[in-house]
């Protein structure tokens, strides 16, 4: 499946029409039928529709990942063109149709607190593959709720509802922000970038927090037009935790090379040691 990220623009997408019916890919605002500790931190943003009244338009397929697919998603109120905003929608797929499952590395640490629910993802029933499709979902929007309140560079997380994720698109203009590894910044602003990932890492230590995954493959780029662009960091669902993960400082090295070998290729010479003691020196 093409990833369409670098082809849609804002013009791409449509704004909902007063309404009787709604079409096959219309439903009504889910803002209102999810529980409250399912909406995303307060305050809300501005640019957040929370209206009852307000239809979720899906305006196709972002990207199809291996283990769940992001498409647009428009909230709009029928007839107000004043009160829309463009999400990003993640949804992930049951066990049976993932295309690669997440070393079991990423959970050392972890719990699930009734056995029966153990018990049932052991056996690959039915019941046990949705429930850790539910767990790799409800990890990713903990994590994003948890590092977007500490002030990390993170998409706001706008609600849960099962399996599927509501988040800030993160735009560049009218177009959706490139990925890092997409970009050749200036030398000045792969100074900035580069303090503000050193920054963000920081902030997920003392949190003793560790991203696991973390490449020029997640992490996007805006404001490239302007002297400071702002780096944003995606992809968080396997978040692991210092103190109860064996692997941690395993994952969080792998991070720090990750990323110090792409600075040092684009021009910025970093050490990824040098990264791993600066980050471990905020650790709690």
């Amino acid at each position: 499946m093409p990833n369409l990220l670098s082809s849609f623009s804002w013009s791409d997408a449509p704004h909902t029409p007063y309404l009787d019916e709604l079409a096959d890919d219309q439903r009504w605002s889910t803002w209102d039928s999810v529980e409250r500790l399912c909406r995303g931190p307060q305050p809300w943003p501005d640019w957040l529709v929370t209206a009852a009244a307000a239809v979720d338009t899906d305006l196709g397929l972002l990207k199809s990942g291996k283990e769940a697919d992001v498409s647009l998603l428009e909230r709009a109120v029928p007839g107000d063109p004043s009160r829309s905003c463009v999400m990003a929608a993640e949804r992930y797929r049951s066990s049976e149709r993932r295309l690669f499952h997440r070393d079991t590395g990423y959970t050392e640490g972890r719990r699930v607190r009734n056995s029966r629910d153990t018990r049932a993802m052991a056996r690959k029933s039915g019941y046990g593959r949705g429930f850790e499709s539910g767990l790799w979902a409800h990890a990713e929007w903990a994590a994003l709720v948890t590092l977007y309140a500490a002030g990390v560079p993170v998409p706001y997380p706008v609600q849960i509802d099962g399996t599927e994720i509501l988040m800030e698109f993160i735009a560049d203009g009218d177009a959706a922000a490139p990925r890092l590894h997409q970009t050749r910044p200036s030398p000045s602003q792969l100074q900035s970038l580069f303090a503000q990932l050193l920054t963000a890492m920081q902030t997920m230590a003392r949190l003793g927090l560790v991203h696991g995954d973390l490449s020029p493959y997640n992490t996007l780029v805006t404001g490239l037009d302007d002297v400071e662009p702002r780096l944003v960091i995606i992809d968080v669902p396997q978040l692991v935790d210092l103190a109860s993960n064996p692997y941690a400082y395993e994952y969080l090295h792998r991070d720090c090379t990750n990323m110090a070998a792409w600075f040092t290729r684009t021009g910025l010479e970093v050490d990824g040691d040098d990264v791993l003691a600066q980050v471990l020196a905020h650790a709690w």
